[in-house]
């Protein structure tokens, strides 16, 4: 039984509480990368307007580059960075995957973030917790299901990201149908 420790080397993100903010406009300007981003990273689109917040800092930082692959240690969702998105800095609520050649990160998203076998080891480890927050070492520890071949793993991870596109086209297709009515009531209402 592979582990995710035997598929990649995880990467903590920065503790935001010991990042020291500074007011020189020289410094560089870092992003947080937040869950509005990584939502947004999952289905390629910009999901609203983002109100991340930003610091300045001469500290060392971890960051996102595009195609790393991100999980949430919060929401327990796992995708891929898009170059929009690059360069922003990332907390210790989030983990980065340098991932070795024999899984597609596509396919690693598909697992973390769909497949009963991880939820379910998830859930065991979140049992008597008081905060709903993973744990890197609980990430490192899963147990994967049997590994198929490469040439697999691609297609099911591209197809998983198309559908997840496809849907939120879809929610986002109501919503402005649903916003067009609405407008043309109030007119009538006039």
């Amino acid at each position: 039984m592979w582990k995710i420790k035997d598929m990649s080397k995880l990467i903590s993100g920065s503790p935001q509480f010991r990042i020291n903010e500074v007011l020189d406009n020289t410094a560089p300007l870092y992003t947080y990368y937040g869950q509005a981003e990584l939502e947004g990273d999952l289905v390629n689109l910009q999901l609203g307007i983002s109100d991340s917040k930003q610091i300045r800092t001469l500290d060392k930082v971890n960051t996102v580059n595009e195609g790393d692959v991100i999980f949430s240690l919060i929401s327990g969702k796992a995708t891929i960075v898009r170059n929009i998105h690059q360069g922003y800095l990332f907390t210790q609520n989030y983990v980065k995957f340098i991932l070795n050649d024999e899984i597609d990160a596509k396919y690693l998203i598909y697992l973390l973030n769909e497949d009963a076998s991880i939820k379910r080891q998830f859930k065991v480890g979140l049992q008597g917790s008081m905060v709903l927050k993973y744990t890197i070492r609980q990430v490192r520890e899963l147990e994967l299901p049997k590994i198929i071949p490469i040439e697999k793993q691609r297609i099911i991870g591209e197809i998983y990201f198309n559908q997840l596109r496809l849907q939120a086209l879809k929610k986002r297709v109501v919503a402005l149908e649903s916003a067009i009515v609405l407008e043309k009531l109030r007119r009538t209402n006039d």
